[in-house]
């Protein structure tokens, strides 16, 4: 076949933070901008009504929903949206300083969830009771796995020298992707846990309904932000 009678087809990714399609409609980016920060109030609010569930101090127990709710409802919500171009208080920033914040609010994210973890087995320990016989903590530790499979590539983007440079487009996919299936995760394990007694004893009607809602939105928008970021576009050349 002769040289240049096919249109060759490049795959490239958009940049994180960057969507794709009506952005410059400008009823599209004003929904954008209030949907991302809905959910930054919903992040903070989910962890200040469950601070005051818990009381926190009054059990060892009491310190689980509140590390938890603190690493995976706040840190892993702001460490991703901060790369939002609507919406964020970190969007006029350079991307190396995002980079670095992202990484703050993910290790912030690990030692959460390590020390809400510990918590947790503590206090089944003391009570006497059996480890991992409910959907919430099964869930729990899935999400703890995919959240260490994030942080590991994205240790690998850290220091790219660990890797060759074809690696690291692919190696940033995986990151991505693993960081929206440990989100999603951490949606429904929250979403989980309003199943539990302890919750449901605290909990009832309407407002019930409202807690279980919530966590659903901000996985919405950060779905949203990440496939719109890695979505491939098709670029064709001549």
């Amino acid at each position: 076949m002769a040289r240049g009678s096919r249109a060759s087809v490049d795959v490239e990714y958009s940049p994180v933070g960057e969507g794709l399609g009506m952005r410059d409609f400008w009823l599209y980016v004003w929904l954008r901008r209030v949907s991302v920060i809905t959910a930054h109030i919903i992040s903070v609010g989910l962890v200040f009504l469950t601070s005051i569930l818990s009381r926190p101090g009054t059990s060892l127990f009491s310190w689980h929903p509140v590390c938890m709710s603190l690493g995976f409802c706040l840190c892993m919500t702001e460490g991703i949206l901060l790369f939002s171009a609507e919406g964020s208080p970190f969007c006029f920033k350079s991307r190396k300083w995002k980079v670095r914040l992202h990484w703050f609010f993910q290790a912030l994210l690990l030692v959460f969830g390590a020390t809400g973890f510990g918590f947790m087995v503590a206090s089944k320990n003391v009570s006497e009771h059996s480890h991992f016989t409910s959907w919430h903590s099964l869930l729990g530790v899935t999400t703890m796995v995919a959240t260490m499979l994030q942080a590991t590539c994205g240790v690998f983007l850290l220091f790219p020298k660990l890797i060759s440079a074809q690696s690291f487009p692919r190696m940033r996919l995986y990151h991505a992707t693993c960081g929206l299936v440990a989100y999603l995760l951490s949606a429904v394990t929250v979403m989980a846990a309003m199943f539990t007694d302890w919750f449901q004893a605290m909990v009832k009607g309407v407002t019930w309904y409202i807690f279980f809602l919530l966590p659903l939105f901000p996985a919405l928008v950060v779905m949203n932000q990440i496939t719109s970021a890695f979505l491939p576009k098709k670029k064709i050349t001549s």
